[in-house]
Protein backbone atom coordinates (compact mmCIF):
# COMPACT_ATOMS: atom_id res chain seq x y z
CA UNK A 1 0.00 0.00 0.00
CA UNK A 2 1.27 3.46 -0.90
CA UNK A 3 1.81 5.98 1.86
CA UNK A 4 0.08 9.20 0.94
CA UNK A 5 2.17 12.33 1.50
CA UNK A 6 0.33 15.65 1.37
CA UNK A 7 2.87 18.32 0.40
CA UNK A 8 1.78 21.86 1.22
CA UNK A 9 3.02 24.77 -0.87
CA UNK A 10 2.00 28.36 -0.20
CA UNK A 11 4.24 30.53 -2.36
CA UNK A 12 6.28 30.46 -5.56
CA UNK A 13 9.63 30.66 -3.76
CA UNK A 14 8.92 27.79 -1.39
CA UNK A 15 7.45 25.73 -4.25
CA UNK A 16 10.80 26.02 -6.01
CA UNK A 17 12.48 24.41 -3.02
CA UNK A 18 9.79 21.75 -2.72
CA UNK A 19 9.90 20.72 -6.39
CA UNK A 20 12.75 18.15 -6.09
CA UNK A 21 11.12 16.74 -2.96
CA UNK A 22 7.77 16.38 -4.71
CA UNK A 23 9.37 14.70 -7.71
CA UNK A 24 11.20 12.26 -5.46
CA UNK A 25 7.97 11.42 -3.64
CA UNK A 26 6.00 11.05 -6.87
CA UNK A 27 8.60 8.67 -8.33
CA UNK A 28 9.00 6.53 -5.20
CA UNK A 29 7.27 3.18 -5.52
CA UNK A 30 6.09 3.20 -1.90
CA UNK A 31 4.71 6.76 -1.82
CA UNK A 32 1.80 8.68 -3.28
CA UNK A 33 1.96 12.44 -3.69
CA UNK A 34 -0.95 14.73 -2.93
CA UNK A 35 -0.35 18.43 -3.61
CA UNK A 36 -2.09 21.14 -1.60
CA UNK A 37 -1.76 24.66 -3.01
CA UNK A 38 -2.48 27.43 -0.55
CA UNK A 39 -1.94 31.05 0.37
CA UNK A 40 -0.10 33.28 -2.07
CA UNK A 41 -0.47 30.85 -4.96
CA UNK A 42 -4.08 32.03 -5.25
CA UNK A 43 -3.29 35.73 -4.80
CA UNK A 44 -0.36 35.87 -7.23
CA UNK A 45 -1.83 33.18 -9.52
CA UNK A 46 1.39 31.16 -9.22
CA UNK A 47 -0.64 27.98 -8.85
CA UNK A 48 -0.03 27.75 -12.60
CA UNK A 49 3.67 27.11 -11.86
CA UNK A 50 2.66 23.94 -10.02
CA UNK A 51 0.76 22.58 -13.01
CA UNK A 52 3.44 23.73 -15.46
CA UNK A 53 5.96 21.69 -13.45
CA UNK A 54 3.83 18.60 -14.06
CA UNK A 55 2.01 18.27 -10.74
CA UNK A 56 -1.71 17.91 -10.15
CA UNK A 57 -3.24 20.19 -7.52
CA UNK A 58 -5.30 17.88 -5.33
CA UNK A 59 -6.68 20.53 -2.97
CA UNK A 60 -6.68 24.30 -2.52
CA UNK A 61 -6.73 26.45 0.61
CA UNK A 62 -7.54 30.14 0.27
CA UNK A 63 -5.92 32.33 2.93
CA UNK A 64 -4.72 35.85 2.01
CA UNK A 65 -7.03 38.37 0.36
CA UNK A 66 -5.87 40.31 -2.67
CA UNK A 67 -4.87 43.85 -1.74
CA UNK A 68 -5.17 43.28 2.01
CA UNK A 69 -1.76 43.31 3.69
CA UNK A 70 -0.21 43.83 7.11
CA UNK A 71 0.50 41.83 10.23
CA UNK A 72 -3.13 41.71 11.34
CA UNK A 73 -4.16 40.63 7.85
CA UNK A 74 -1.66 37.77 8.08
CA UNK A 75 -3.13 36.74 11.44
CA UNK A 76 -6.61 36.65 9.93
CA UNK A 77 -5.30 34.69 6.92
CA UNK A 78 -3.69 32.22 9.31
CA UNK A 79 -7.08 31.56 10.90
CA UNK A 80 -8.68 30.95 7.52
CA UNK A 81 -5.81 28.63 6.70
CA UNK A 82 -6.20 26.45 9.77
CA UNK A 83 -9.90 26.04 9.03
CA UNK A 84 -9.29 25.37 5.34
CA UNK A 85 -6.54 22.84 5.95
CA UNK A 86 -8.68 21.03 8.50
CA UNK A 87 -11.28 20.48 5.80
CA UNK A 88 -9.00 19.40 2.97
CA UNK A 89 -6.84 17.15 5.14
CA UNK A 90 -9.98 15.42 6.42
CA UNK A 91 -10.87 14.76 2.78
CA UNK A 92 -7.39 13.66 1.67
CA UNK A 93 -6.56 11.64 4.81
CA UNK A 94 -2.80 11.57 4.17
CA UNK A 95 -0.37 9.47 6.19
CA UNK A 96 1.81 12.53 6.68
CA UNK A 97 1.59 16.26 5.94
CA UNK A 98 4.88 17.73 4.70
CA UNK A 99 5.65 21.45 5.05
CA UNK A 100 8.72 23.61 4.54
CA UNK A 101 10.05 26.68 6.29
CA UNK A 102 8.30 29.27 8.38
CA UNK A 103 5.52 30.93 6.38
CA UNK A 104 1.95 31.20 7.69
CA UNK A 105 0.78 28.59 5.17
CA UNK A 106 3.14 26.00 6.68
CA UNK A 107 2.12 26.98 10.21
CA UNK A 108 -1.58 26.73 9.39
CA UNK A 109 -1.15 23.32 7.77
CA UNK A 110 1.00 21.98 10.61
CA UNK A 111 -1.49 23.27 13.20
CA UNK A 112 -4.50 21.71 11.49
CA UNK A 113 -2.70 18.40 10.92
CA UNK A 114 -1.25 18.09 14.41
CA UNK A 115 -4.47 18.99 16.20
CA UNK A 116 -6.35 16.76 13.74
CA UNK A 117 -4.26 13.73 14.67
CA UNK A 118 -2.06 13.52 11.57
CA UNK A 119 1.72 13.15 11.35
CA UNK A 120 3.63 16.24 10.28
CA UNK A 121 7.02 16.39 8.55
CA UNK A 122 9.00 19.64 8.49
CA UNK A 123 11.76 20.62 6.05
CA UNK A 124 14.27 23.36 6.94
CA UNK A 125 13.38 23.36 10.62
CA UNK A 126 15.90 24.59 13.16
CA UNK A 127 17.14 27.46 10.98
CA UNK A 128 17.72 30.91 12.35
CA UNK A 129 16.46 33.78 10.20
CA UNK A 130 14.39 36.75 11.28
CA UNK A 131 12.13 37.30 8.29
CA UNK A 132 8.93 39.23 9.03
CA UNK A 133 7.53 37.21 11.93
CA UNK A 134 11.03 36.27 13.17
CA UNK A 135 12.02 32.66 13.72
CA UNK A 136 9.28 31.90 16.26
CA UNK A 137 6.98 30.61 13.50
CA UNK A 138 9.59 28.12 12.28
CA UNK A 139 10.27 26.80 15.78
CA UNK A 140 6.54 26.54 16.51
CA UNK A 141 6.18 24.35 13.42
CA UNK A 142 9.03 22.20 14.74
CA UNK A 143 7.13 21.57 17.96
CA UNK A 144 4.04 20.58 15.97
CA UNK A 145 6.02 18.18 13.77
CA UNK A 146 6.88 14.49 14.19
CA UNK A 147 9.57 14.13 11.53
CA UNK A 148 12.28 16.70 10.99
CA UNK A 149 14.40 17.30 7.89
CA UNK A 150 16.95 19.98 8.81
CA UNK A 151 19.38 21.28 6.21
CA UNK A 152 22.50 21.83 8.30
CA UNK A 153 24.28 20.40 11.34
CA UNK A 154 23.49 23.57 13.28
CA UNK A 155 19.78 23.30 12.56
CA UNK A 156 19.83 19.61 13.49
CA UNK A 157 21.39 20.46 16.86
CA UNK A 158 18.84 23.19 17.59
CA UNK A 159 15.92 20.83 16.89
CA UNK A 160 17.31 18.24 19.28
CA UNK A 161 17.90 20.94 21.90
CA UNK A 162 14.21 21.82 21.57
CA UNK A 163 13.36 18.40 22.99
CA UNK A 164 12.72 16.51 19.76
CA UNK A 165 13.62 12.82 19.57
CA UNK A 166 16.98 12.51 17.76
CA UNK A 167 15.69 9.37 16.06
CA UNK A 168 13.10 11.54 14.29
CA UNK A 169 15.61 14.16 13.13
CA UNK A 170 17.11 13.42 9.70
CA UNK A 171 19.67 15.89 8.36
CA UNK A 172 19.22 15.82 4.59
CA UNK A 173 20.68 19.09 3.33
CA UNK A 174 18.66 21.82 1.65
CA UNK A 175 16.46 20.89 -1.32
CA UNK A 176 17.43 24.32 -2.69
CA UNK A 177 20.75 22.72 -3.67
CA UNK A 178 19.17 19.77 -5.49
CA UNK A 179 19.83 19.83 -9.22
CA UNK A 180 22.12 22.86 -9.23
CA UNK A 181 24.95 20.93 -10.88
CA UNK A 182 22.81 20.57 -13.99
CA UNK A 183 22.11 24.31 -14.31
CA UNK A 184 23.95 26.04 -17.16
CA UNK A 185 24.70 29.76 -16.73
CA UNK A 186 22.62 32.24 -18.67
CA UNK A 187 25.05 33.76 -21.16
CA UNK A 188 23.04 37.00 -21.12
CA UNK A 189 22.77 37.23 -17.33
CA UNK A 190 23.06 40.66 -15.71
CA UNK A 191 26.08 41.48 -13.59
CA UNK A 192 23.91 41.98 -10.51
CA UNK A 193 20.64 40.46 -9.34
CA UNK A 194 18.72 42.63 -6.87
CA UNK A 195 16.20 40.79 -4.70
CA UNK A 196 14.83 42.62 -1.67
CA UNK A 197 11.81 41.43 0.32
CA UNK A 198 9.96 43.40 3.02
CA UNK A 199 10.70 42.89 6.69
CA UNK A 200 7.47 44.38 8.02
CA UNK A 201 8.60 48.00 8.42
CA UNK A 202 6.57 51.05 7.42
CA UNK A 203 6.34 51.50 3.66
CA UNK A 204 8.50 54.64 3.75
CA UNK A 205 11.31 52.76 5.53
CA UNK A 206 11.09 49.85 3.09
CA UNK A 207 11.16 52.31 0.18
CA UNK A 208 14.22 54.15 1.48
CA UNK A 209 16.10 50.89 2.03
CA UNK A 210 15.33 49.65 -1.48
CA UNK A 211 16.20 53.02 -3.00
CA UNK A 212 19.62 52.85 -1.34
CA UNK A 213 20.22 49.38 -2.76
CA UNK A 214 19.25 50.53 -6.24
CA UNK A 215 21.51 53.59 -6.00
CA UNK A 216 24.44 51.47 -4.80
CA UNK A 217 24.11 49.07 -7.75
CA UNK A 218 23.56 51.75 -10.39
CA UNK A 219 26.97 51.26 -12.04
CA UNK A 220 26.11 47.70 -13.06
CA UNK A 221 23.61 46.07 -15.37
CA UNK A 222 20.89 44.78 -13.07
CA UNK A 223 17.90 42.47 -12.93
CA UNK A 224 15.58 43.72 -10.19
CA UNK A 225 12.98 41.30 -8.90
CA UNK A 226 9.64 42.36 -7.47
CA UNK A 227 9.29 41.51 -3.76
CA UNK A 228 7.05 38.95 -2.16
CA UNK A 229 3.72 40.04 -0.68
CA UNK A 230 4.70 40.24 2.98
CA UNK A 231 3.80 43.40 4.93
CA UNK A 232 5.84 46.35 3.67
CA UNK A 233 5.80 45.33 -0.01
CA UNK A 234 4.31 48.62 -1.25
CA UNK A 235 7.35 50.68 -0.30
CA UNK A 236 9.76 48.38 -2.15
CA UNK A 237 7.51 48.39 -5.21
CA UNK A 238 7.45 52.21 -5.20
CA UNK A 239 11.25 52.33 -5.19
CA UNK A 240 11.45 49.84 -8.06
CA UNK A 241 8.87 51.69 -10.13
CA UNK A 242 10.92 54.87 -9.80
CA UNK A 243 13.82 53.01 -11.48
CA UNK A 244 11.84 51.01 -14.04
CA UNK A 245 12.77 53.22 -17.00
CA UNK A 246 16.51 53.25 -16.26
CA UNK A 247 18.58 51.85 -19.13
CA UNK A 248 20.52 49.42 -16.93
CA UNK A 249 17.49 47.91 -15.14
CA UNK A 250 15.34 44.93 -16.07
CA UNK A 251 12.38 44.62 -13.70
CA UNK A 252 11.15 41.04 -13.30
CA UNK A 253 7.89 40.04 -11.66
CA UNK A 254 8.63 36.33 -11.62
CA UNK A 255 10.80 33.71 -13.31
CA UNK A 256 10.47 29.94 -13.26
CA UNK A 257 13.04 28.56 -10.86
CA UNK A 258 15.22 26.98 -13.56
CA UNK A 259 15.53 30.30 -15.40
CA UNK A 260 16.26 32.18 -12.20
CA UNK A 261 19.01 29.72 -11.27
CA UNK A 262 20.56 30.03 -14.74
CA UNK A 263 20.55 33.81 -14.34
CA UNK A 264 22.05 33.53 -10.85
CA UNK A 265 24.79 31.21 -12.06
CA UNK A 266 25.69 33.67 -14.82
CA UNK A 267 25.65 36.76 -12.57
CA UNK A 268 28.59 38.21 -10.64
CA UNK A 269 26.61 39.00 -7.47
CA UNK A 270 23.19 38.96 -5.83
CA UNK A 271 22.28 41.93 -3.65
CA UNK A 272 19.37 42.00 -1.21
CA UNK A 273 17.95 39.92 1.59
CA UNK A 274 16.77 36.70 -0.05
CA UNK A 275 17.84 33.32 1.29
CA UNK A 276 18.91 32.56 -2.29
CA UNK A 277 21.98 34.67 -1.62
CA UNK A 278 23.00 32.52 1.30
CA UNK A 279 22.02 29.08 -0.02
CA UNK A 280 21.76 28.80 -3.81
CA UNK A 281 24.36 31.51 -4.48
CA UNK A 282 26.83 29.80 -2.15
CA UNK A 283 26.31 26.48 -3.90
CA UNK A 284 26.73 28.14 -7.31
CA UNK A 285 29.80 30.15 -6.31
CA UNK A 286 28.20 33.59 -6.64
CA UNK A 287 28.94 36.50 -4.29
CA UNK A 288 26.16 37.89 -2.12
CA UNK A 289 25.69 41.28 -0.48
CA UNK A 290 23.19 40.53 2.28
CA UNK A 291 21.32 43.68 3.30
CA UNK A 292 19.63 44.23 6.65
CA UNK A 293 18.35 41.79 9.24
CA UNK A 294 16.02 39.48 7.33
CA UNK A 295 18.59 36.66 7.19
CA UNK A 296 20.18 37.42 10.57
CA UNK A 297 21.23 34.18 12.23
CA UNK A 298 21.11 32.03 9.09
CA UNK A 299 24.28 30.04 8.49
CA UNK A 300 26.38 31.47 5.70
CA UNK A 301 29.41 30.65 3.59
CA UNK A 302 32.31 32.89 2.61
CA UNK A 303 30.40 34.30 -0.38
CA UNK A 304 28.30 36.53 1.90
CA UNK A 305 29.13 40.17 2.69
CA UNK A 306 26.77 41.47 5.37
CA UNK A 307 25.60 45.10 5.38
CA UNK A 308 23.14 45.70 8.21
CA UNK A 309 22.32 49.35 7.53
CA UNK A 310 21.33 50.34 4.00
CA UNK A 311 23.61 53.33 3.51
CA UNK A 312 24.55 54.01 -0.10
CA UNK A 313 28.29 54.41 0.42
CA UNK A 314 28.59 51.28 2.54
CA UNK A 315 26.48 49.29 0.11
CA UNK A 316 28.52 50.50 -2.86
CA UNK A 317 31.77 49.38 -1.23
CA UNK A 318 30.22 45.97 -0.49
CA UNK A 319 29.00 45.62 -4.09
CA UNK A 320 32.47 46.50 -5.40
CA UNK A 321 33.99 43.89 -3.09
CA UNK A 322 31.47 41.29 -4.25
CA UNK A 323 32.16 42.01 -7.90
CA UNK A 324 35.87 41.40 -7.30
CA UNK A 325 35.31 38.18 -5.32
CA UNK A 326 36.10 34.69 -6.56
CA UNK A 327 33.58 32.41 -4.87
CA UNK A 328 33.98 29.32 -7.03
CA UNK A 329 34.44 26.07 -5.17
CA UNK A 330 33.79 27.41 -1.67
CA UNK A 331 32.33 25.16 0.99
CA UNK A 332 28.85 25.71 2.41
CA UNK A 333 26.71 23.98 5.08
CA UNK A 334 23.66 23.13 2.93
CA UNK A 335 24.44 19.62 1.73
CA UNK A 336 25.37 17.91 -1.51
CA UNK A 337 22.17 18.24 -3.52
CA UNK A 338 20.41 15.00 -2.61
CA UNK A 339 17.78 16.24 -0.16
CA UNK A 340 14.71 15.24 -2.18
CA UNK A 341 15.53 11.52 -2.51
CA UNK A 342 16.66 11.37 1.13
CA UNK A 343 13.36 12.84 2.35
CA UNK A 344 11.36 10.43 0.19
CA UNK A 345 13.40 7.48 1.50
CA UNK A 346 12.74 8.42 5.13
CA UNK A 347 9.02 8.87 4.48
CA UNK A 348 8.87 5.43 2.86
CA UNK A 349 10.92 3.64 5.51
CA UNK A 350 9.78 5.22 8.78
CA UNK A 351 7.97 2.83 11.11
CA UNK A 352 4.84 4.84 11.79
CA UNK A 353 3.62 2.39 14.38
CA UNK A 354 6.61 3.33 16.53
CA UNK A 355 5.69 6.99 16.42
CA UNK A 356 2.91 8.68 18.30
CA UNK A 357 0.97 11.70 17.05
CA UNK A 358 0.96 12.84 20.68
CA UNK A 359 4.12 14.90 21.00
CA UNK A 360 6.33 14.54 24.07
CA UNK A 361 9.52 16.40 25.00
CA UNK A 362 12.28 13.79 25.32
CA UNK A 363 13.95 15.35 28.36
Amino acid sequence: MHRRVAVVTGSRAEFGLLTPVMRAIASHEALQLATVAAGMHWVDQTWRDIETAGFTIDAAVQMQLRGVTGRNADAAALGRGVSGFAQVLDELRPDVVLVLGDRIEAFAAASAASVGGLFVGHIHGGDRAEGVADEAMRHAITKLSHLHFPATPGSETRIIHMGEDPACVHRVGSPAVDGLDAIEPDADAPAVIVMMHPVGDESQVEQQRMAAVLEATREHRRAVFMPNSDPGRAGIVDAIEAERDAADVEVIDHLPRERFLAMLRGARAIVGNSSAGLIEAAALGVACVNVGTRQRGRERAANVIDVEHAEVATLRRAVDEAMDSDCKGLTHPYGDGGAGPRIAAVLAQVEWERLSVRKCCVY
